[in-house]
């Protein structure tokens, strides 16, 4: 008899005008929590993104509620079978972009965004010839996880990427571009910044690779690695028909699959890590963290 979890992680966004996200997102986390949901959703002029988790019962009232909104009837959620809550909080925030990028001018996804590939359009988009993939996530998350040949971005934080396409893809305008990311929505305004750009042939896998991961016909083929995910869960699952470890450990190099935020708060920079390293570092990326942890904790 299989054990049915009975709780769910939904992923999901909307591009779509909130008047007042500040008054939204009071209301909204006031719902929330009387639901009895924990997370972290983000509400900006642009529209909402969030992800959350609860009990089946609370998370379908949660995804009744939403589509019963005219702005979010429309609205598609990624949804994760899971044990208990991935989330010790619940936080929902009004923010200026859904996704920080700041550049100059409007990207408007429901106007001009790349094409969207389903999972099965993108795998076979993948196996083109002349193509170029393009992790549109962080470095750390590429680390752990990434389509084959992908190309990975030398990136921080998302803000990053409009100059560093400028500087490593503008070469490429002519070339068919594939971009990807973790539930979709990065892409939205990457491909619609590169299609400003006049990047010529953009497309983006639509539902990112978590909804990848799941569709049946596909079964996460050409994905290595562990997905990243911004929950308690750290990572997820994606291909179903081979298990190739990509990750290492920032230490000695040897096969890891658990990222770690460095224990210097000052840090924090999140990193792989083998149990071993974990042990012997005590957390920290680097002997210069240690240190400065040292120095400061002493300090105060």
């Amino acid at each position: 008899m299989n054990h049915q979890p009975a709780y769910q992680v939904l992923l999901y966004y909307q591009f779509v005008p909130i008047e007042n996200p500040e008054a939204f997102a009071e209301e909204h986390l006031q719902f929330c929590r009387e639901l009895g949901l924990k997370g972290r959703i983000l509400v900006a002029p642009e529209g909402i993104n969030g992800t959350v988790s609860g009990t089946v019962e609370q998370t379908e009232v949660y995804m009744a509620h939403l589509k019963q909104d005219p702005r979010f009837a429309n609205m598609a959620f990624k949804v994760d079978p899971h044990d208990g809550h991935a989330f010790k909080k619940m936080h929902v925030r009004p923010k200026e972009e859904l996704v920080t990028f700041r550049v100059e001018g409007e990207l408007d996804p429901n106007n001009r965004t790349g094409q969207r590939l389903n999972p099965r359009q993108f795998y076979e988009a993948m196996q083109q010839e002349d193509v170029l993939i393009v992790d549109g996530r962080n470095d750390y998350e590429y680390d752990l996880g990434h389509f084959r040949g992908a190309i990975r971005p030398d990136v921080h934080s998302f803000r990053e990427f409009p100059e560093w396409i400028r500087e490593h893809l503008s070469p490429y305008k002519d070339r068919t571009i594939l971009t990807y990311c973790t539930g979709g929505i990065r892409c939205e305004k990457l491909t619609a910044f590169m299609l400003e750009e006049g990047f010529q042939h953009v497309a983006q896998l639509d539902g990112g690779i978590v909804t990848y991961g799941k569709d049946p016909e596909v079964r996460g083929r050409l994905f290595d690695g562990k997905c990243f995910v911004f929950d308690e869960r750290l990572s997820v699952p994606v291909n179903q028909e081979e298990e190739v470890v990509v990750g290492t450990c920032i230490h000695c190099g040897k096969s890891a699959e658990t990222p770690h935020n460095c224990a210097d708060p000052s840090c924090h920079h999140l990193h792989l890590c083998c149990p071993d390293c974990r042990e012997k570092q005590d957390g920290y990326c680097s002997d210069s963290c240690r240190e400065n942890h040292g120095r400061t904790s002493h300090a105060s």
